[in-house]
C-alpha cells in the first residue's frame, strides 16, 4: 500500500512535509518521493499524523459494563484517532491486582478491542494486606506501570499509606515499572467534604471538598518519597498548576494533564453541571493557563483523557455529591489537542507530537513500536482533514457515555480516517471497519524505550 499526496508529521520537525508512505504487512516499510505500486490511497488535501495514545482510560469490564466496554471504549477512541489505549487497573471486577486477574481480563477484552491496548496493573491497600511483592513481580512483565491512588472512593480498589506507598515504590525500582498516583492528599480531602457536606451539594460545595491544596500537598509527599527511594513515579491527571511545576526538573518524576483541566475551571459547572464533575475536580480559571504552559515547556510530559464515561442518569443525580465522577474523552482527545493547542495556540509540531504520541510510548515502554511515523513501526496513522470544522455532540460518540461538558464546542479539523497496523479501523463515513477483536494486546519492551 502506498499513501500519496498527504502531508505527513516526522518526529523532530515543525513542519509537515509531503512524502510518500509504504505500508506492507501492517509496518512502515519507506517513507520518501513519488513511490509506486498496486495500491494507492490518495490522501490529498489530508494531514497524516501518527496513531495518537491515550494512556489513562477507564473501559470497565468486566464488571461496570452499564457504564462502558472494550468495543465501545475503543471505538469512541477509534473515532477520534487514537490507535493505542492503556486500561486502569481499579475500575473492573476483579481489579487487575493480579495476574490471575490479568488473565481473566484479557480473556474478556481481547474479544472486542478495535485498537491496540496494555494494562497497567494495581496496587491497593487490599494487595499491601497479602503478598503485595508477588503480585507485583508477576504482573512486571505484562503492564506498563503500577496504579496507586492517596485517596480512593472505591471499596474493592483501598488507597495506600505513605508507608505503603514507599514499599511499591521500592519494589517497583526492582521491577524497572512506574508507579503512577492519584495525588490528593486524604487529609485535607476528608475533612473538607465533612465540612462542604454539611453547607450543602452544590457545586461550589463540591469544588472547595478537593481545594488546589489537597493536589499539591499529595505531590510533595509523592515527590519526597520518589527521590528517596530512586524509583519511577507518575502522576496522572494533574489539575492544579502548583502541582504541575513540581515537576519541573524532577529526573525520575512524569506527570500528565486532560483535556477538560485545560479546558475549563470550576466556574464552569454552573452552566455545564454534572457534565463536568471528575475528581480531582476542575480547579479555578488561572490553573488551566499553568497547566497550558507547562504542556508546552515540557514540563508536563503528555495528555491523557481520563476517560471514564456513565449513563445520562448517572451524571444528573440533582446532587454534587452523589453525580457521577468521570466523563467520556479518548475520542476527542487528539481533536481537541489539535484543534486548540497546535492551530489556536500555535502548539510547535515537534511538541505536539510528543504531547500525543511519542512521550507515553517512551514512558510505558513500546516506542520501539510506536508512537511516530518512522520506517520499522506500526502502521498507525491519523488522516485529518484540517479545512473542516466539527461541533461536539454527545449523542453521536460512539462510547456508551454521551454526556460531555464539550458539548456544541466546535473544533477545527476533522478526523477522516484511522489505521491501525495498515487497516483502515475508522472512517468518519462509515465508523468501525474492523470486527471486534482486530486490536491487540500489547507489553511493555523489557528495558524501556
Amino acid at each position: 500500500m502506498i499513501i500519496k499526496n498527504s502531508e505527513i508529521a516526522l518526529p523532530n520537525r515543525n513542519e509537515l512535509i509531503s512524502l510518500d508512505i509504504e505500508i506492507d504487512q501492517g509496518k512502515l516499510v519507506y517513507i520518501g518521493e513519488n513511490l509506486d505500486g498496486p495500491d494507492i490511497i490518495d490522501a490529498k488535501g489530508l494531514q497524516v499524523f501518527p496513531g495518537a495514545i491515550d494512556p489513562h482510560v477507564h473501559f470497565d469490564e468486566p464488571g461496570y459494563t452499564d457504564r462502558e466496554d472494550f468495543y465501545h471504549g475503543t471505538s469512541a477512541a477509534a473515532s477520534g484517532g487514537v490507535t493505542t489505549i492503556i486500561d486502569m487497573p481499579c475500575t473492573s471486577i476483579p481489579p487487575v491486582t493480579s495476574l490471575e486477574n490479568l488473565r481473566s481480563k484479557l480473556e474478556i477484552v481481547s474479544k472486542k478491542a478495535v485498537v491496540d491496548f496494555g494494562f497497567f496493573g494495581g496496587i491497593s491497600s487490599q494487595v499491601m494486606a497479602a503478598d503485595y511483592r508477588k503480585n507485583m513481580a508477576e504482573l512486571a512483565e505484562f503492564v506498563m506501570g503500577f496504579k496507586t491512588y492517596f485517596i480512593s472512593g472505591m471499596d474493592t480498589f483501598g488507597a495506600l499509606g505513605l508507608g505503603q506507598f514507599q514499599k511499591v515504590l521500592v519494589k517497583a525500582k526492582t521491577l524497572n515499572r512506574p508507579v503512577l498516583l492519584h495525588a490528593e492528599d486524604p487529609g485535607i480531602v476528608q475533612e473538607l467534604t465533612r465540612v462542604e457536606k454539611a453547607k450543602g451539594n452544590s457545586w461550589a460545595n463540591f469544588y472547595c471538598s478537593r481545594p488546589e491544596s489537597a493536589e499539591v500537598f499529595a505531590v510533595v509527599k509523592a515527590i519526597a518519597i520518589a527521590i528517596a527511594t530512586g524509583a519511577q513515579l507518575h502522576i496522572v491527571h494533574v489539575g492544579t498548576g502548583d502541582a504541575a511545576l513540581l515537576l519541573k526538573d524532577e529526573k525520575n518524576v512524569s506527570g500528565e494533564t486532560a483535556p477538560h483541566y485545560l479546558e475549563f475551571s470550576f466556574k464552569d459547572f454552573e452552566t455545564i453541571g454534572g457534565a463536568l464533575k471528575t475528581v480531582p475536580v476542575v480547579k479555578d480559571k488561572g490553573n488551566s493557563d499553568v497547566l497550558w504552559e507547562c504542556l508546552t515547556n515540557g514540563t508536563l510530559d503528555f495528555i491523557a483523557s481520563d476517560h471514564a464515561p456513565a449513563s445520562t442518569e448517572q451524571k444528573n443525580t440533582g446532587s454534587a455529591w452523589s453525580d457521577y465522577s468521570g466523563i467520556p474523552g479518548s475520542g476527542t482527545i487528539f481533536p481537541y489537542l489539535y484543534s486548540e493547542g497546535y492551530l489556536k495556540r500555535e502548539l510547535p509540531l515537534s511538541r505536539f507530537l510528543q504531547v500525543v504520541s511519542e512521550n507515553a510510548a517512551k514512558r510505558y515502554g513500546f516506542w520501539d513500536r510506536k508512537g511516530s511515523i518512522e520506517v520499522g513501526k506500526d502502521a498507525d496513522l491519523i488522516f485529518v482533514d484540517p479545512k473542516q470544522s466539527w461541533k461536539i455532540k454527545g449523542e453521536e460518540f460512539l462510547s456508551k457515555g454521551k454526556t460531555t461538558p464539550f458539548e456544541n464546542k466546535t473544533f477545527s479539523g476533522k478526523v477522516i480516517k484511522t489505521m491501525l497496523r495498515g487497516k483502515f479501523i475508522y472512517n468518519s463515513e462509515t465508523g468501525i471497519n474492523v470486527e471486534p477483536g482486530y486490536g491487540k494486546f500489547i507489553k511493555p519492551t523489557v528495558g524501556g524505550e
